[in-house]
């Protein structure tokens, strides 16, 4: 059976974090590498967690939500952790779709700004002109 343990470098580079973000998960408890005197290293469990991670970082998931979603799965099994996973998502989806609203307003009134002001510019080049 071939080793799955990834040591810290290797961990590092399948994710592609910085070893200061491997660091600082292991410090807020999110990874528990098993250690060797100085040395960590990355079993299955930590491996899929630190997927399970990234991806929430993707959508948005604040680091402490992502935490207690773990927890749930080692105190009340499966079937809980994916009831909490679809709460999670309902909220994470309504904070992102109202993100998209603010952007899509932000970029209407950056556009109609930029086009009085290049409008603007034209005439005063006009005038120039003249």
């Amino acid at each position: 059976m071939p080793d799955t343990r990834l040591s810290f470098k290797e961990m590092c580079a399948k994710f592609d974090v910085t070893p200061r973000t491997l660091r600082y998960y292991e410090y807020i408890e999110l990874l528990q590498p098993e250690r060797d005197g100085r040395s960590r290293f990355y079993g299955p469990r930590e491996i899929a967690r630190m997927t399970l991670i990234l991806r929430g970082r993707k959508f948005g998931f604040q680091l402490e939500d992502i935490r207690q979603w773990l927890l749930i799965y080692e105190k009340e099994g499966t079937e809980a952790q994916m009831r909490a996973w679809i709460d999670m998502a309902n909220g994470q989806i309504k904070e992102l779709e109202e993100q998209r609203l603010q952007l899509e307003d932000a970029l209407t009134e950056l556009r109609s700004l930029r086009d009085d002001v290049a409008e603007s510019l034209g005439q005063a080049d006009h005038h120039r002109s003249d």
